[in-house]
């Protein structure tokens, strides 16, 4: 054979395996946003014929990826098809450094939350304090990790900005973080890989796989907590981080000229104006008790004119940077998360009022608010995601023996 009839026959190879590759991440991909599939469905989503179905899933599964279960009992018609699910002993761990806190997850592969550990700070952690307590909680787990489940790597949600080139959180004001390489120190602590973008962008991606904004293709995702508000932007399908990852700090939209100083240094930003710590205050609620800000908030809105008047204040300058958003973005959905859908199930004619009236006519056409579906697993889910990924790019990458 000669050189040259080498080379075509190396290239078509090659050529086959690339497509091979991209069938399985197709195929793994559906089954673990869909959170199972049947082969049957398999088959009419992606358009591959049965055989090839059965081959890529049967390699799926020496890879330890997918597992098989009994034929789909609603398939009344034909051969019955075996279910395709994501194997639950592929996990990743999560890692969420709060301000009192240092939460730790452990996701399936399908976005089934296994565990969460959430590990009490007498105060605000350091970046070195967050890798020693995940470090000393992985040894803990080591021989389950490493045993009856295979971990992929570590995804971490940081409310701050993260350089998406190296990982390093460039800023995280609340943490008192700057220029902390804290994916390099905890893939020196723990062994795995290590993954990490700011948390709200981390909940765009959990909602927009899992939660309210699946089958979604333009989103827009704001979410409020102890840190401030942060933002996610789905375009066209895929979360825009800009061009070096920072996109979507719209909290720091400026909606009150005559606002208070913000820690970026501006003035009337909207973390400033609308905030959950004021409304807990209002309300009666110590940190603590966060999580029941959701029905105090509404039951007071609607019996206390003082909170009344709060809500609307806040609900109107959440409205002024959803208009800008609506303006620029041209959403299909905005979706709300943490407190600021609090406040959404308090006001909600309100804040559309306050969002849509003055937005662009064709800007906001068919634009839907929400709240977020996935509550308190929310950084969790979107965090394994993180890790998740290549391997769903290529599941190759994931060696049976791994």
């Amino acid at each position: 054979m000669s050189d040259a009839s080498l080379g075509r026959v190396s290239a078509r190879g090659n050529n086959l395996d690339q497509v091979r590759r991209r069938n399985l991440s197709l195929v793994l991909t559906l089954v673990h946003e869909r959170r199972g599939q049947s082969r049957a469905e398999l088959t009419r989503t992606t358009g591959l014929n049965r055989s090839t179905i059965a081959a890529l899933v049967g390699e799926l599964a020496t890879l330890g990826l997918v597992v098989e279960s009994a034929p789909d009992p609603t398939n009344l018609v034909g051969r019955p098809s075996s279910m395709v699910l994501p194997n639950p002993s592929t996990v990743a761990l999560t890692v969420h450094p709060e301000l009192d806190a240092v939460v730790v997850g452990v996701v399936a592969l399908g976005g089934s939350v296994v565990r969460r550990i959430r590990y009490d700070t007498v105060r605000v952690p350091t970046a070195q304090e967050v890798v020693n307590i995940v470090s000393a909680i992985v040894e803990g787990m080591r021989t389950e990790l490493t045993g009856t489940l295979r971990t992929v790597g570590i995804g971490l949600a940081i409310p701050g900005l993260v350089r998406t080139s190296d990982g390093v959180v460039s800023i995280a004001p609340h943490l008192g973080w700057r220029d902390e390489p804290v994916a390099r120190m905890l893939e020196e602590a723990t062994g795995y890989p290590v993954f990490s973008a700011n948390d709200a962008t981390v909940g765009a991606i959990a909602e927009s796989t899992f939660g309210a904004g699946r089958g979604v293709s333009e989103l827009i995702y704001l979410n409020g907590g102890a840190s401030g508000i942060g933002g996610g932007v789905v375009m066209a399908g895929a979360l825009r981080g800009g061009a070096f990852g920072f996109a979507g700090e719209l909290g720091h939209t400026l909606v009150n000229s005559d606002g208070v100083e913000c820690h970026c240094g501006a003035s009337g930003c909207l973390e400033t104006e609308v905030s959950r710590d004021i409304l807990l205050e209002a309300t009666g609620l110590a940190v603590a008790q966060a999580h029941q800000l959701d029905d105090v908030l509404a039951a007071r809105y609607a019996d206390t004119p003082a909170v009344r008047d709060l809500v609307d204040r806040q609900v109107g300058y959440l409205g002024i940077a959803l208009r800008g958003a609506i303006n620029v973005f041209n959403p299909e959905l905005i979706v709300l998360g943490g407190f600021l859908g609090s406040l959404y199930r308090a006001a909600p004619s309100v804040l559309e009022q306050a969002a849509f009236s003055t937005a662009m006519l064709g800007s906001r056409e068919g634009v839907r608010i929400e709240r977020a579906e996935l509550g308190g697993d929310i950084l969790t889910v979107g965090a394994a995601q993180l890790v998740f990924a290549p391997l769903l790019t290529d599941p190759t990458v994931v060696g049976s023996g791994s």
